[in-house]
């Protein structure tokens, strides 16, 4: 049985004194969780996290790598730099950054491919937009968007985690139904299935407003192995309280 895992993602958001004491109160709550457990703070706060979450049972993480390894780009952060501050996740592919920056399917593939090989896990996110739902468009998008990232993987697919997320429900307020992410998360199961056995026991978390009154419903369902959470990850207690809620 897959182990569910529930990833916080800060987004642009927090400060030295704020982080400390939520980081706190979040390691405090969770020392008994039965999921597992990340972070992933904005880049100049990965040393605080390495210091605060050392020994605990809280892992942590990135949101964003370059495709570049060095060199001249200038605000770019390579894979071997958040190696060395112990990330052990990256989120690749967040649908702000493929929408604010344009990011195609093909650089998408290309970063979770440089996390592999710097020895951490990428968290791949895929989602449709409100316009593509309504047009009936979501399997094939999404779909599209995690075959970029499987032909160019391959066999190595199983070192993912991937992540629903439907752009039109981040932050937002609105959240797919448990039968709406289900049937979505069926469908990426059985493409990864086909890629074999290992590949077909990749995590794939639900992301897109989850708060503590629909987390339970949402862990609930057969093929949602926990969450990606963004706004309610900044409060402690709404944090503990999904995280409270994974089977």
């Amino acid at each position: 049985m897959r182990q569910q895992f529930v990833a916080g993602n800060w987004k642009m958001n927090g400060s030295l004194a704020g982080n400390a004491a939520l980081l706190a109160e979040v390691m405090a709550g969770a020392a008994q969780a039965r999921c597992e457990v990340a972070v992933c703070v904005p880049f100049p706060y990965l040393a605080q996290a390495q210091q605060l979450l050392q020994g605990s049972k809280i892992a942590f993480g990135a949101q964003d790598c370059s495709v570049h390894l060095s060199g001249a780009h200038t605000g770019e952060v390579a894979v071997g730099m958040l190696q060395e501050f112990g990330c052990r996740y990256v989120i690749v592919g967040h649908s702000e950054r493929r929408a604010d920056h344009h990011e195609s399917d093909e650089q998408v593939a290309e970063k979770a491919q440089r996390v592999i090989e710097a020895g951490m896990t990428p968290i791949v996110c895929v989602g449709e937009t409100l316009e593509e739902r309504e047009s009936g468009q979501t399997d094939a998008v999404v779909l599209r968007q995690l075959r970029a990232v499987t032909q160019r993987l391959g066999e190595q697919t199983s070192r993912i985690v991937l992540a629903y997320e439907p752009v039109w429900a981040i932050g937002t307020g609105r959240t797919a139904t448990p039968e709406q992410a289900q049937a979505v998360h069926a469908v990426l199961r059985d493409h990864l299935k086909t890629l074999g056995e290992a590949a077909g026991g990749v995590q794939i978390l639900y992301g897109g407003s989850v708060k503590p009154d629909n987390a339970q419903v949402l862990f609930a369902q057969k093929d949602i192995d926990g969450g990606l959470i963004g706004g309610a990850s900044l409060k402690a207690a709404d944090f503990l309280a999904i995280i409270a809620a994974t089977r």
